[in-house]
């Protein structure tokens, strides 16, 4: 019964800074993982997919320290805040604090003690980063405007424009998943 009675109390001050840390481990995790490919015109739309790589075990971890609603929202808004005030494009922001939110209800569903479940959560969580390059897909010069209003180099966005295929997008969901899964297989294994 103390068990129920703790899950039903809001998130706490302990809770929020547990997220903290662990927000800012995801954070750090995927600028490693994306380094190589966002840092590159050509091989950029492969980043959230090395993103994924490398957080699934950070994530399950977060998810087994604080198993109350509104853990995974905090981490995806202040995830989504950070990239905004670092330059990327809003719909960078945007795609994952969506997930974020979709990752929450999954997570939720099993009251975050499910393991299959917040491998799920994790999963979804992952294709957060897709977000900018949907809305690249999807308006190619609006993105362009963007992303040269904030900073970016017109020879990377140039490389960009004329790299990209509609089989990139494909190409982009495709290793999400399977690099998430392997991720939360190394934590759950390990």
């Amino acid at each position: 019964m103390a068990d129920r009675t703790r899950d039903r109390k809001g998130l706490t001050i302990r809770d929020l800074v547990t997220t903290g840390i662990f927000t800012a481990l995801i954070l750090v995790f995927t600028l490693i993982g994306g380094v190589f490919f966002a840092s590159n015109p050509v091989p950029t739309f492969y980043m959230p997919a090395a993103s994924a790589l490398l957080c699934g075990p950070i994530d399950l971890l977060r998810v087994a320290r604080v198993q109350k609603p509104w853990s995974i929202t905090v981490m995806d808004i202040l995830m989504g805040v950070v990239r905004f005030i670092t330059g990327m494009h809003r719909a960078f922001a945007l795609g994952y604090m969506l997930m974020g939110a979709v990752a929450e209800l999954v997570a939720g569903t099993r009251h975050y003690r499910s393991r299959m479940v917040n491998v799920l959560s994790c999963i979804l969580f992952s294709l957060g980063g897709t977000g900018s390059y949907l809305v690249f897909f999807i308006d190619p010069a609006g993105w362009s405007r963007t992303m040269l209003g904030n900073g970016t180099e017109k020879s990377y966005d140039d490389t960009t424009q004329a790299t990209a295929n509609t089989w990139m997008l494909i190409a982009m969901f495709v290793p999400i998943p399977v690099t998430a899964s392997v991720s939360v297989l190394v934590e759950l294994y390990c």
